[in-house]
Order: C-alpha cells, then sequence, then structure tokens
C-alpha cells in the first residue's frame, strides 16, 4: 500500500521553524492543541526534529522564573530535545511505517532531499485498520465487534 493515502500534506500540517522562539511554538501548540510538534528548517524545509511538551516543561522548569515576553527571545533550538520522532521516506513499507508509529504520535514524511513533505498521524492509521478489520469480519461472515 501506498503511504501517501495518509499522508497529512505539510500544507495542512502544523510544525514550527528552527528560528521560532519558545513563545511561537507554545502559542501554536496550544492552538492546535498537540503535545508534539515538527520542527522544519526555515531554509530548506528539512525535517529537523520534533518539539514536545515535556522538553518545554523541562526548559522552563530548568530556567526558574520565565515569562511569557522572556519566552520571545529564546530560540527553540536552544531546546533541549529528548528524542526525535523518525520520519520516513515515501517509500517505507507499511510494516516499518506501522512499528514507527507505535512509538510516536506522528510520523514524519521526508522527500529523497530530506525535505519535510507532510506526516501520518497514528490516528489515521488506527482508524484505517479498525476499518479494515471490520471489513475482513464482515467478509468472514457477519461477526460483530464488541
Amino acid at each position: 500500500m501506498n503511504i501517501l493515502f495518509f499522508l497529512t500534506p505539510k500544507s495542512e500540517a502544523a510544525y514550527v521553524y528552527d528560528s521560532d522562539t519558545l513563545r511561537q511554538a507554545l502559542e501554536k501548540m496550544e492552538h492546535h492543541r498537540y503535545s508534539a510538534i515538527p520542527i522544519i528548517g526555515k531554509e530548506d524545509g528539512a525535517y529537523v526534529g520534533t518539539l514536545t511538551e515535556g522538553d518545554l516543561l523541562w526548559y522552563i522548569k530548568e530556567q526558574g522564573d520565565l515569562s511569557l515576553r522572556d519566552a520571545e527571545d529564546i530560540p527553540i533550538m536552544s531546546i533541549a530535545r529528548k528524542r526525535d520522532n523518525e520520519p520516513v521516506d515515501v517509500d517505507v513499507n507499511m510494516e516499518d511505517l506501522l512499528n514507527k508509529a507505535m512509538n510516536q504520535n506522528f510520523v514524519p514524511v521526508i522527500d529523497d532531499r530530506d525535505r519535510f513533505i507532510g506526516l501520518i498521524t497514528r490516528k489515521d492509521l488506527i482508524q484505517y485498520l479498525c476499518r479494515k478489520l471490520v471489513t475482513v469480519q464482515l467478509e468472514a461472515g457477519g461477526m460483530s465487534i464488541r
């Protein structure tokens, strides 16, 4: 199966640029109600990594007394990240995609020049697999799901 079927394209995905500030990241994550968001290179569009709520909370805790005004001057690239969501190429097989999605809320998708082209959410994959399961069960004799 072609993974592009599941792709939320970059034009529809929320992300932050590597040149954004802590405040911009906080506001974008709050607006979309995300606990993690991809970081994209402003210059080249490359996938840089993933910024999480946990990364932000640990950074803010370490700073002690940090105001929103101060957060406007802190580049997100100065914030330590615990781990980045591993990206996949557009030609990844479904098994590898599912393995990544089991450990990440979303899987960034990159092209052959490492540019971010979109993401695939774990939710979209689970919905697809549930529909597939229902179809298989119906074809096998109309079993019901409880």
